[in-house]
């Protein structure tokens, strides 16, 4: 199993209620996509799922266990298995590409090897080939502060890549980069996906590419799921329906802009209206 959620609510310390009612259940493999407008609670639910946050009431589990029922070592263990990747990655901005690459396996790694990593690269071929496949490989001894927010990007998803978790997930992983590379990077997510039947779940604020990547989709508004539904039966109304906060514009990528002539790009998507774009 990938994930199980049954009556899930989160309110946080300050009595805001950012999760009621949430059930939703993902089995090995599948590949899911939240979307919804901003302050809809995507970003609580990712760290729910993945244990960094502890659900005010219902019944939670992921990869077949409830993380709260687990002792010390065994929820490390679990988080292990998780590969997260976030929006404004936490990576501290002195440490080398290769460094934070290798931090992916620092769960999996007995403690001895981990701390010869800080020191000296151990799976330089390995992190190097993660990197590859978001165009980065050119960075491995580059310092991360030296990168651009669209690169930090996308050495987060290298770092989960050479991780190879059993549960990935995503948050607003790909918001920096421009369309022809947030499609790349999203591709490389699917592909590592389908290679080893992980679960991929993710939160994207480009309602295109959750559309052409993901098979399902979730709608999600105010803390509560509007919809969850395979993406063939996801209409236009239904869409403009769960944005319709946003003035009935749509966020999405647009793909007819032309790629732009670096890698360092930290564009965002802009909202184009719906009708304009869904013919696929």
């Amino acid at each position: 199993m990938g994930f199980e959620l049954e009556g899930v609510g989160l309110t946080h310390g300050n009595g805001f209620r950012a999760l009621q009612r949430i059930s939703l259940r993902a089995v090995r493999g599948e590949r899911v996509a939240v979307i919804g407008p901003s302050g809809a609670g995507k970003t609580s639910l990712i760290r729910l799922l993945g244990t960094a946050l502890r659900p005010s009431e219902g019944r939670l589990e992921v990869l077949g266990a409830n993380p709260w029922r687990l002792s010390a070592g065994a929820l490390r263990r679990l988080r292990a298995r998780i590969g997260t990747i976030h929006q404004s990655p936490p990576i501290p901005p002195r440490l080398r590409v290769v460094t934070a690459i290798h931090a992916g396996r620092l769960g999996r790694w007995p403690a001895w090897k981990g701390l010869l990593s800080l020191l000296y690269p151990v799976d330089i071929g390995g992190a190097q080939a993660a990197l590859a496949r978001v165009d980065l490989a050119d960075r491995l001894f580059e310092r991360c502060d030296r990168l651009s927010g669209g690169q930090l990007q996308r050495v987060g998803i290298a770092r989960v890549l050479y991780q190879q978790p059993d549960l990935i997930l995503a948050d607003e992983p790909v918001s920096a980069l421009d369309p022809a590379l947030a499609d790349a990077a999203l591709g490389e997510l699917v592909a590592a996906s389908g290679h080893s039947g992980a679960s991929l779940f993710a939160s994207l604020h480009a309602v295109d590419l959750a559309l052409k990547w993901f098979p399902r989709i979730v709608g999600l508004r105010g803390g509560e799921v509007v919809f969850d539904l395979p993406t063939a039966r996801i209409t236009d109304s239904m869409l403009h329906e769960l944005y319709a906060t946003e003035g009935e514009l749509l966020p999405l990528q647009a793909r007819d802009a032309p790629a732009r002539a670096t890698a360092d790009a930290d564009a965002q998507p802009a909202p184009v209206r719906l009708d304009n774009c869904r013919g696929r």
